[in-house]
């Protein structure tokens, strides 16, 4: 018997409206009560093998999109319905996805041919490609440029002007980029290039890179998060496996803690002061944003290193790739309290 929890989405100052959420099927093992991720449900996503790369949200229909890397597709899941409602197929490897709500556009990357395909509304009709080179890789979306950035090839970050749909721009790196980062304060985009061993910056305006910071201490540095707030730059490394915190302003370390093995997506709960690391050693790390402190080690799957943070839902999403067992599927987590 399916059991239904309700919950609500606060309103905020002057912003939002609230929301309804139903989650469907309880998990099968219950989190510990003082874990601040709380484990709600796993949405199925059907017949689906293969490893799972990024994700991306429309908020307003509150469907999230998950690159499906191994095959082929990109999968629309309704997140109040709890399932998957829609799938975008002929592509190849899908790795980054984009949602630009002004012109109701989903921008994929695809590493297997270098191209970003755009799909259009509500039912996802093909509106353009543009190819911009191989492995086409994280996509970045900058909301009040309408802009969306894209890295890829032996190094470069390709900048794609929405209303167009077409490429703009090039910045060029030194190798291929994995996590970037835009802050709309400075106008800077933060990038990880972990075959330079470096921390590339790039002034958006020059269009062109203006610093590199030097990573001596730790290497393979994938994924990456900004805390505007307190003026950081925190990236997981791999080799050894750490978080690591810098100055945003001249990439001065603050602070470096052992982590999580094989990290891919890192997401800040601005909230409730939290860090959100997903690893493929089959596990969530949680880091207090203020002391760097691991806090909880949450058990997920190996293999499930992609996720997503939606913080006007409240809710942490971890791509988890079939097994034996279990389907794939998405399991959502409820941050508490």
């Amino acid at each position: 018997m399916k059991q239904r929890l309700w919950w609500r989405i606060a309103v905020c100052g002057c912003a939002a409206t609230a929301a309804i959420l139903s989650v469907g099927p309880a998990p099968a093992a219950a989190q510990p009560s003082d874990a601040p991720l709380q484990l709600e449900t796993k949405i199925p996503l059907g017949a689906l093998r293969g490893r799972i790369d990024h994700m991306a949200i429309d908020l307003d229909r509150r469907r999230l999109f998950v690159a499906e890397l191994g095959n082929d597709s990109v999968g629309v899941v309704d997140l109040d319905a709890r399932k998957p409602v829609h799938r975008i197929g002929g592509l190849k490897e899908p790795q980054g996805v984009g949602y630009l709500g002004s012109s109701d556009t989903l921008f994929v990357a695809n590493g297997g041919d270098g191209s970003v395909r755009l799909f259009q509304g509500a039912d996802y009709a093909a509106n353009g490609r543009i190819d911009l080179g191989d492995d086409a890789d994280n996509v970045r979306v900058d909301p009040t440029a309408n802009r969306i950035v894209v890295g890829y090839g032996s190094g470069a970050l390709g900048v794609i002007e929405a209303a167009g749909r077409s490429r703009i721009a090039d910045i060029r790196l030194p190798a291929h980029p994995e996590s970037f980062q835009i802050d709309p304060g400075s106008k800077r985009i933060y990038v990880n290039v972990p075959n330079r061993h470096i921390i590339a910056v790039i002034d958006q305006s020059a269009g062109k890179q203006i610093a590199n910071w030097p990573m001596s201490n730790a290497g393979a540095n994938f994924p990456m998060a900004l805390d505007e707030g307190a003026h950081r730059v925190l990236v997981m490394f791999r080799s050894p496996a750490r978080l690591g915190v810098f100055a945003m302003q001249d990439g001065g370390q603050v602070a470096a803690m052992e982590a999580c093995g094989d990290a891919d997506d890192l997401f800040i709960d601005a909230k409730r002061h939290l860090v959100y690391v997903s690893c493929g050693e089959g596990v969530i790390d949680v880091f207090d944003a203020q002391t760097y402190r691991r806090t909880a080690r949450i058990p997920t799957v190996p293999g499930a290193r992609t996720s997503f943070f939606a913080p006007e839902l409240d809710r942490f999403m971890v791509a988890v790739r079939a097994t034996a067992r279990e389907p794939a599927a998405i399991w959502l987590f409820r941050p508490v309290p």
